[in-house]
């Protein structure tokens, strides 16, 4: 009987020695270039200097496959929740009030994130696990409860991350007052410097942090032109002050870094004018949202649904420029759900080279820049993946990883567990 009861404590006491912990003693620091192609890391004169040490010394991967559609706040909402947007429920860039009653729909960004995100976030399991969690310029992320310090992509004059930068004569209040008007190379600064006081005076746990310079950039000039590759040494330089700043606090030794992008870029030379085209033909009741690459396209009577569907879609086969016409049939494969009510009833794909707007002017128009939101399955959607720093083996490299494994990723350096998640933790890249 003792032999049995002795047996019995041991197997209880192994099973609590592997049950993870929470690590008090870890700093996750994710880094998001918004706009960051694969494909540029081919590139051997791409000004990266920082980056390219990172992924001597730490892990890398060849890609990372974003969820769809390939837009910034869906992207970055599968990275701390592990699951596509079949179950994230985030498909634009802010929250869609569907059409109804003959009247288009709307999106709205700066609403709270319990609103929006249909899924538990790493940040959420963090702070339940008594982590401390911070964010600068993260999106999908307004009013989250579990963020324990903040510097939003509009500041509050009045927060408390704002006011140590005021008082550290980082930025005025009036400046923050008229944040919104500056330029982006401005603002990413600004979010260097609020990402750098947030780590440095306040040891997060976990820090997310997204910079734009580079997406914005790319959407005027195009990707890998000249402006580009200033974006591109900008980018890095942002990196190198957060590195350079974790190591003058001697944090470091306590500091994974992730290094990510949200999605890729396309150069896009003709515009797809969706409205133009339903005038063209004569199609009325429909209500087009332009994602760059894709559209997403709704009926603004449910009652007309049967009827309409067909003449939406068939307004669009054709079309120059228009790649194919999704219907909510083949919604599953693409990691959209067919049944939620913010799904649309078509999805439209454009060709390389062309990208939707929502114009009048003409069914094609010339325009020379960048777009993104074409279909995950378009290699030039792919994204980026570094991580550095403790708990990283040195020297891994990895092939396709999906925007969904960071999550569970970070949870896993953070002693903690993503359950009923889609991606996985990368445990080849972790010591």
């Amino acid at each position: 009987m003792k032999r049995l009861v002795c047996c019995f404590l041991i197997a209880i006491l192994a099973t609590c020695l592997t049950v993870a912990a929470p690590r008090h003693d870890r700093m996750v620091v994710v880094i998001s270039l918004d706009g960051f192609p694969s494909y540029a890391l081919d590139d051997p004169y791409l000004p990266i200097p920082t980056i390219r040490q990172l992924m001597r010394e730490g892990a890398a991967a060849a890609s990372m496959r974003p969820t769809n559609p390939t837009v910034t706040w869906p992207s970055h909402t599968s990275m701390v929740t592990g699951v596509d947007g079949s179950h994230h429920q985030v498909l634009f860039n802010g929250l869609l009030t569907p059409p109804s009653a003959g009247r288009p729909g709307k999106i709205e960004p700066w609403l709270d994130k319990d609103k929006m995100v249909r899924a538990v976030t790493v940040y959420d399991i963090a702070h339940k696990a008594g982590l401390t969690t911070a964010e600068v310029d993260w999106v999908a992320i307004y009013g989250a409860r579990s963020i324990t310090w903040k510097f939003p992509e509009l500041p509050d004059p009045d927060g408390v991350i704002e006011k140590e930068l005021i008082a550290h004569n980082v930025v005025s209040r009036d400046q923050l007052v008229n944040f919104r008007k500056a330029p982006i190379t401005w603002r990413d600064g600004v979010w260097t410097e609020a990402a750098i006081q947030i780590l440095t005076a306040h040891k997060p746990n976990l820090m997310l942090f997204h910079v734009l310079n580079m997406d914005s950039t790319h959407h005027r000039y195009g990707p890998m032109e000249l402006a580009s590759y200033s974006a591109f040494a900008f980018a890095d330089e942002r990196v190198k002050q957060i590195r350079d700043a974790l190591a003058k606090a001697r944090l470091l030794d306590r500091t994974t870094l992730l290094v990510v992008s949200d999605h890729g870029f396309r150069t896009v030379n003709k515009l797809i004018q969706a409205d133009a085209v339903l005038e063209s033909k004569g199609v009325k009741g429909a209500w087009v949202v332009p994602e760059g690459g894709t559209a997403m396209a709704y009926v603004t009577d449910p009652a007309q649904r049967a009827a309409l569907v067909p003449r939406i879609a068939d307004a669009f086969r054709g079309v120059e420029g228009v790649e194919a016409v999704i219907g909510r049939s083949e919604f599953g494969r693409l990691g959209l759900n067919p049944d939620s009510k913010e799904s649309p009833d078509l999805v439209l794909a454009a060709k390389p080279g062309y990208a939707f707007a929502g114009g009048k002017v003409s069914n094609a128009s010339p325009f020379r820049g960048g777009s993104h939101g074409y279909l995950n399955t378009d290699s030039q959607m792919d994204a980026i993946f570094v991580a550095w720093g403790t708990g990283i083996r040195r020297g891994t490299r990895l092939g396709q990883v999906s925007v969904m494994d960071v999550g569970p990723t970070i949870a896993s350096l953070l002693g903690l567990d993503m359950k009923d998640v889609q991606g996985r933790v990368l445990r080849e890249i972790l010591e």
